[in-house]
């Protein structure tokens, strides 16, 4: 199977091709908290041309849901079910917190992985991963406190933009812990794997926002109906 692997949830625009029996084909990711909208299609275009690969090869386009950046999340969904649509492919979403927990459930699933995104004002967007990479916290929005103590209730990996906050909460309880691993965002390769992982048709590619967004309209502003 060969997959297309785009992500702009978080502070990097990055995408990848994948092909089950090859590994990785091309990918890139640039660091940007902003301008993914810009830099996603010329950066899927260099990639599929250094794989040698026309959209009509790839088996199935693979995306990140979310949590993210509101922006970010519709700019790579929307590119990913365009191109799923012109090229006749399915599309395949999977969370942010999945690919962020992935790597390290792969290395060793015996031990827990708390994957947490940092959503500002002392609040995370968290999940928790038990032994066999089954869910034992749903992905949410938590305060940070509820986080620090999800990491403290066993040795676990910490993973994702925010796993350097909770390891310094754990730190001041003086809790121990298997390891942080704190990226800005999931590592491409990994979408992509989960991706072609995925089971078809049951997980669609629609936003998990996890909150409402900052900005609201002003109802002031609304122009009275006739």
């Amino acid at each position: 199977m060969r997959v297309l692997a785009i992500d702009t949830a978080l502070a990097a625009c990055s995408a990848a091709v994948f092909d089950t029996a090859r590994g990785i084909l091309a990918s890139e990711s640039l660091p940007i908290a902003r301008g993914h909208a810009e830099a996603l299609m010329p950066l899927i275009a260099r990639l599929m041309s250094e794989a040698g690969m026309a959209f009509a090869g790839i088996d199935r386009v693979a995306v990140t849901t979310g949590p993210g950046s509101f922006t970010g999340l519709r700019v790579g969904i929307a590119a990913a079910r365009g191109i799923a649509l012109a090229a006749q492919k399915p599309a395949v979403g999977l969370s942010t917190l999945s690919a962020y927990a992935a790597p390290h459930m792969a290395a060793d699933d015996t031990v827990p992985v708390v994957a947490a995104i940092d959503a500002r004002h002392q609040h995370v967007y968290l999940q928790v991963f038990g032994p066999g990479g089954r869910t034992s916290t749903a992905p949410r929005l938590a305060p940070l406190h509820e986080a620090v103590q999800a990491a403290a209730a066993a040795p676990a990996w910490i993973v994702g933009s925010a796993a350097r906050i909770i390891a310094a909460g754990l730190a001041e309880a003086d809790v121990a812990r298997v390891a942080v691993d704190a990226c800005d965002a999931p590592d491409i390769a990994w979408v992509a794997r989960v991706g072609a992982a995925v089971p078809e048709g049951s997980s669609p590619p629609k936003p998990l926002y996890l909150r409402a967004p900052d900005a609201q309209p002003q109802n002031a502003a609304q122009l009275p109906r006739r």
